[in-house]
């Protein structure tokens, strides 16, 4: 199986609903910061953007997280009784947004970073 089956596979596992937002905000966020590199000009309201973005990110995350364990939960409730086949379902869920979702709040991060370094040096010029 090539990656990129396995990351679409693990999207999936995610709950599309939920996962693929993320992947629309990284995108996003990519485009953001390469549109303010390329225009050199002010990067005060791209980035102010890109911050409020990453943190709508993790929220996205955390209640894809929540919407898990709920599932999980209600899967164990609608069995009567506990075993890893009936959680497994639910806590994919719980895992997999979470962990994308700061995996693009880190990047995002890093390109606030950057563009704050930018206008500091365009700044001293």
């Amino acid at each position: 199986m090539n990656l990129w089956t396995q990351i679409i596979d693990k999207f999936n596992e995610g709950g599309p609903f939920l996962t693929y937002p993320i992947l629309i905000l990284l995108i996003v966020i990519i485009a953001l910061f390469v549109k303010a590199v390329l225009k050199e000009k002010d990067y005060s309201k791209t980035i102010s953007l890109i911050k409020s973005l990453s943190w709508f990110t993790i929220a996205w995350g955390f209640y894809g997280r929540t919407f898990g364990l709920i599932v999980a939960f209600d899967n164990v409730d609608a069995a009567g009784e506990l075993t890893p086949s009936l959680l497994a379902e639910g806590l994919k869920i719980a895992l997999i947004n979470p962990i994308f979702a700061i995996s693009v709040f880190l990047i995002a991060r890093a390109g606030i970073i950057t563009l704050i370094l930018m206008q500091k040096e365009k700044s001293e010029d």
